[in-house]
């Protein structure tokens, strides 16, 4: 059954990938501006503007120019960034880690807000508090991430300065990392000081990342949690003498938190989407703030390769989500 179930999956994720290819490829073509005008000085003769169309493949027909890009994509070559001038799948993955820290570092931060307020808001059902925690999670779900953002940067970044506004890292000082995921090399390392500086970065964007989730996780979550709390294995665990939080942690979070991980999973592929516009708030070093320099100046292949590589982090979230709820189930996994 789960190998039946993965075998699906994987297929409707190659599909998937193939049809985000073909949409990003045709879109990016007939959209208005010329890449390679957008590059050279105003003086170019009409040959230096064949000369390099023809560099790039883009005196080709559309068709022709998708297989070839295709092709090239089956085996690692996603083309050379007509801006930057540099291979486009090494680019990419210079970005990457930055929004993968990024989104993991907020997702972390929605589960924890979510989950907790969820399960007081679950124990003090009925009550104030419950109602105080239902109008927090609506505003704070009404309101997007950028929008978060720009209050966090005036109150923290203007106001009361605490934490850094723009950039990934303080650049004096020194960066002895190996990989590009600063943060998990710097825990790894012991360097508290390159990750508490990491962190004053960090910080901000993913809290505002991190709130309307949180309140999605919250109002999910604690609807579950009053379902389960009248069943029957529930009562009887209070016959027995728990406390009501001990009756919430020990017996019903963990039937009741399966339904929030689908959700949590497929939130998290946005979450990853809104790095973009945050990204670029903060002048953050990611793979979102890349990607808006490459619509600016009209960069085919690097577009290209940003929103491919964006679908397959999509369908691998999605997939891993999948199995696990399948395997947390037992409904699925023994069906």
């Amino acid at each position: 059954m789960l190998l039946q179930r993965f075998l699906i999956r994987l297929a409707t994720m190659l599909i998937t990938l193939f049809g985000v290819a073909v949409v990003v490829f045709v879109v990016i073509r007939v959209a208005p501006g010329d890449p390679i005008a957008m590059m050279l000085p105003p003086g170019a003769t009409d040959a230096d503007i064949d000369r390099l169309r023809a560099l790039y493949g883009l005196d080709k027909t559309i068709v022709q120019q998708f297989f070839i890009w295709l092709s090239g994509v089956a085996r690692g070559d996603f083309g050379t960034s007509i801006s930057l001038r540099q291979d486009v799948l090494g680019l990419v993955f210079n970005r990457l880690p930055a929004t993968l820290e990024l989104a993991i570092v907020a997702l972390l931060m929605a589960v924890t807000i979510g989950g907790t307020t969820a399960v007081i808001g679950a124990r003090e059902r009925g009550t104030a508090v419950e109602a105080g925690i239902d109008i927090a999670s609506g505003a704070a779900l009404s309101i997007p991430d950028f929008l978060w953002g720009l209050v966090l940067i005036l109150l923290f970044g203007v106001l009361v300065p605490i934490f850094d506004i723009s950039g990934r890292v303080s650049p004096q000082l020194d960066l002895p990392f190996v990989t590009q995921f600063y943060l998990f090399e710097s825990l790894l390392r012991l360097r508290l000081d390159l990750t508490w500086d990491l962190l004053k970065h960090m910080l901000m964007p993913a809290v505002a990342l991190a709130l309307p989730l949180a309140a999605i996780i919250s109002q999910l979550l604690k609807q579950s949690l009053k379902e389960v709390l009248d069943l029957d294995y529930v009562v009887l665990a209070r016959v027995k003498g728990f406390s009501e939080t001990q009756v919430i942690l020990r017996e019903a979070l963990k039937n009741a938190a399966l339904p929030t991980l689908t959700l949590v999973g497929v939130q998290f592929t946005f979450l990853i989407g809104g790095t973009v516009i945050v990204e670029r708030l903060f002048s953050y070093e990611g793979l979102g703030n890349m990607a808006i320099d490459a619509v600016i100046n009209r960069d085919l292949p690097l577009i290209q390769g940003i929103v491919l590589v964006f679908a397959l982090l999509f369908v691998l979230i999605n997939l891993t989500v999948d199995m696990m709820y399948a395997l947390l189930n037992p409904r699925l996994r023994h069906g």
